[in-house]
């Protein structure tokens, strides 16, 4: 049996303090650019992170229906064909830190990491490295 094709956006979050992934925690992915006029609103998908601290899969409810990964995948397709050559996407993926560690236990409420992807590259892991009191992060592999 293949194994299941990773989404076009992974992510990973690991709590610095502990040393240890962060499971469950509410991730949102939204597209920021370009953006398409055949949609009322812009893409939103959400996930939780696993026992692993990863998303590996995406779902968004867009105009009645439960969008799932492979509708991420089906639009970055169509945003890549219709990029020109020094176009890119822009994204952001924003983090539910304060849901995770709990109201007032966190400098930060959340945190957003923006980024641009090429139409060249067939995959981006953005892993976070979160503290309560701090963060960093990187293009992962």
């Amino acid at each position: 049996m293949a194994a299941p094709s990773r989404p076009f956006i992974t992510c990973h979050v690991l709590e610095t303090v502990s040393g240890r992934p962060a499971p469950d925690m509410r991730v949102t992915l939204s597209l920021l650019s370009p953006k398409r006029s055949n949609l009322s609103t812009p893409p939103v998908f959400t996930a939780t992170t696993n026992s692993d601290g990863r998303v590996t899969a995406w779902q968004s409810t867009q105009e009645g229906g439960t969008v799932t990964t492979s509708e991420l995948d089906h639009l970055v397709n169509t945003l890549k064909s219709d990029l020109k050559s020094d176009e890119q996407m822009n994204w952001s993926l924003v983090f539910a830190t304060e849901e995770f560690y709990g109201k007032g236990k966190t400098f930060w409420p959340e945190v957003e990491l923006k980024f641009c992807t090429s139409k060249d590259e067939k995959h981006y892991h953005v892993p976070l490295l979160l503290g309560p009191w701090s963060y960093t992060t990187y293009r992962g592999s």
